[in-house]
């Protein structure tokens, strides 16, 4: 098949899933073309069936910002002409589903079918917003499928714009290749003394993350179990946290590490994930942890329990529960066999149920049946 893919190509979940997805399917033989600002941060590779167009925006004094929804939209409905797309998969509803929309509206003559996979904040948080509301309604209801990255996030999705149509869940999925169990003592030894135990998140620092309860968390854990805890990614709460850190007496226990592209090894080395949200529509780093064969501590938000297996692969209590969470650390912490039982649970979960081959299988068969009924009409 010709496939068209459109995602922010930055650090996320959205455009990492939506990278390692057309990555997967050029290795299936389909000729993949990602429609893109930048050339997507987890590409990392060349393949004779991968494509890379980027949106040139122009400038004009007239405008106050570059036209980019407009440049991009045009620049879909090129591709479509010129390579004869079957399909267009947007991951995100604002603007992308938007651009697909029109994108096909521009190319009647090629009848190009669009995917929207939606992944959480374009539900969750911009549809709070009154002025985009209709906006993400108008782009949900015009593509040809809608998928959902949770059953959680399906479910959000109907309630909240009231919609009738089906919606596909397809689990987001890991490459259980680079995400393994790999002790790296190396990158241990970097962060964590003998003795101490390593914690680790991993997120973009905004307020739904609850990266205070984190700390908090971290602060009874250390106070049982001598412990450091890593701290990967950056935002708006970040200073917020630094100054929490100094005020708690945390400053040589938490290492903020900042953006990380490649953070396998990261995972490696952990001995414990943390994740505390209050608003989650899947977890994506909560699954990559596993895949490394470490468990996860979090809370029972969004989709989260869709990924972890409470009391299986780690352990999930109310938002905003920092006891909870830290007892369930600790416990995990300080019972190796638990603890070796827990990891080998997670990992098996990852690759049995989250494994990238069985989850683009399901988006092939939202494709080809697209593509088939297509040419019934």
């Amino acid at each position: 098949m010709r496939i068209g893919i459109s995602c922010y190509p930055t650090v996320g979940g959205s455009g990492a899933v939506a990278t390692e997805l057309g990555k997967a399917l050029a290795h299936r033989g389909h000729q993949v073309h990602f429609i893109v600002t930048d050339v997507p941060f987890r590409l990392g590779e060349f393949h004779p069936n991968i494509y890379v167009h980027e949106v040139d925006t122009m400038s004009y004094p007239v405008l106050r910002t570059p036209p980019y929804d407009l440049s991009l939209a045009a620049l879909m409905a090129d591709v479509v002409n010129q390579f004869n797309l079957e399909v267009l998969h947007v991951h995100y509803a604002l603007p992308f589903a938007i651009c697909a929309f029109l994108a096909r509206e521009m190319t009647p003559q090629h009848p190009v079918r669009v995917v929207t996979t939606l992944h959480g904040t374009d539900v969750t948080v911009l549809a709070q917003d009154k002025s985009l509301y209709e906006v993400i309604r108008l782009g949900i209801g015009k593509s040809d499928a809608v998928t959902a990255v949770s059953h959680n996030l399906a479910a959000q999705t109907k309630d909240l714009f009231c919609v009738e149509r089906a919606i596909d869940v397809v689990h987001n999925f890991v490459d259980t290749d680079t995400f393994r169990p790999v002790s790296d003592l190396r990158v241990r030894r970097e962060f964590a003394g003998d003795g101490e135990k390593l914690l680790l998140h991993v997120s973009n620092f905004r307020k739904v993350k609850r990266i205070h309860d984190l700390i908090n968390v971290f602060a009874r854990v250390n106070d049982s179990v001598p412990a450091k805890l890593m701290l990967v990614g950056e935002g708006p709460e970040l200073t917020d946290v630094r100054e929490q850190v100094r005020t708690l007496g945390l400053a040589e226990r938490v290492l903020f590490l900042g953006k990380q592209d490649e953070v396998a090894s990261l995972f490696g080395a952990a001995d414990l994930f943390l994740l505390p949200s209050e608003k989650e529509s899947f977890g994506l780093v909560a699954l990559e942890a596993m895949a490394c064969g470490v468990p996860v501590v979090g809370s029972l938000a969004g989709g989260i329990p869709e990924v972890i297996s409470h009391g299986v692969t780690g352990f999930l209590a109310d938002v905003g529960d920092v006891e909870a969470m830290a007892g369930f650390a600790v416990q995990l912490l300080q019972d190796e066999q638990l603890h070796q039982q827990f990891s080998r649970a997670s990992r098996d979960r990852a690759a049995t149920m989250f494994d990238t081959e069985s989850k683009v299988r399901e988006y092939e068969a939202v494709y080809e049946r697209l593509v088939r009924d297509r040419t019934k009409q």
